[in-house]
């Protein structure tokens, strides 16, 4: 029965999945962090700002390969996991990531007509003194689909879809609760990538309440004996050591007082593009003035 955990699968396990992990955090780096990156680099002549540009294909091929790899995730799982919530979280974040694609398109290509992610959209000298102002709506609906409804649909089932796999990565035997050489090598990388897609994604509250309900599930299950494989153990550890890398962030740029005015409020966590096109443009205008 799909949905149902069979009782001679919990407590099977599985050796650690080099492969699906080494793949994620590849595709994650080249097609989501590399997307934008790509974008800018890439002659402007190539991809007209009236075209999808190199980055809208990055997504597009993250937008496919995403959801087979968590499939597949899912299907390396010890436990018999519930395959309907499964394939409707897939749905979403298909969706999530398609709305997500062409709001980010858009807004990144702003950038070469002076727009700054540091700003609020009214704010940015390029939109506010658009006629008629009903186009400044125009362009909030924009971010509000790309930064809000797109993330959401996006980030929220990724997340569910990793911890509904964590449900099944328990083991009662503590030899099998280790990692191997190649899973600390990844850990670094992988890390750094969650960090990377929290901030930038303004996702902090839902990874956190996905850390602490893995924390809490943890010490239910060590209760009844049960530890976490070496698949768990690397989800796990690389969640805390991205918590770590936030906190970081967050020190660093805790006093910069323009960043502190686009991001107000109790939880501060800027966006590395929005550091970016406040600092390191003005490092690269002052650069080649010189």
């Amino acid at each position: 029965r799909h949905g149902a955990v069979k009782n001679e699968d919990t407590f099977k396990t599985s050796p650690f999945h080099l492969d699906l992990w080494f793949y994620f955090t590849l595709q994650n780096w080249v097609l989501d962090f590399g997307r934008p990156i790509a974008m800018i680099i890439l002659p402007l002549e190539w991809f007209p700002l009236n075209k999808p540009s190199a980055g809208d294909y990055f997504h597009m091929a993250y937008n496919v390969i995403t959801p087979f790899l968590l499939l597949k995730l899912i299907e390396r799982s010890p436990k018999t996991l519930p395959r309907s919530m499964v394939y409707v979280s897939i749905i979403m974040f298909v969706m999530g990531a398609s709305i997500h694609l062409v709001g980010d398109s858009v807004n990144h290509r702003l950038i070469f007509s002076g727009y700054q992610h540091h700003l609020s959209v009214r704010e940015n000298p390029i939109i506010k003194n658009l006629k008629p102002e009903t186009l400044i709506d125009s362009f909030e609906l924009l971010y509000y689909y790309d930064e809000y409804l797109g993330h959401s649909m996006w980030y929220i089932p990724f997340f569910l879809i990793l911890f509904i796999y964590f449900t099944g990565c328990f083991t009662p035997v503590e030899e099998e609760s280790r990692m191997p050489v190649a899973a600390l090598l990844l850990m670094g990388p992988s890390s750094l990538y969650y960090w990377y897609l929290v901030t930038e994604g303004q996702i902090f509250i839902l990874y956190i309440f996905t850390f602490f309900a893995m924390m809490a599930l943890v010490m239910h299950q060590k209760r009844k004996g049960l530890v976490l494989d070496s698949n768990g153990l690397f989800l796990f550890y690389s969640f805390i050591i991205t918590l770590v890398l936030i906190a970081l962030w967050v020190v660093w740029l805790w006093n910069d007082k323009i960043l502190r005015k686009k991001y107000p409020g109790v939880i501060y966590i800027p966006e590395p593009w929005a550091f970016y096109t406040l600092h390191m443009n003005n490092f690269h205008a002052a650069k080649e003035s010189l």
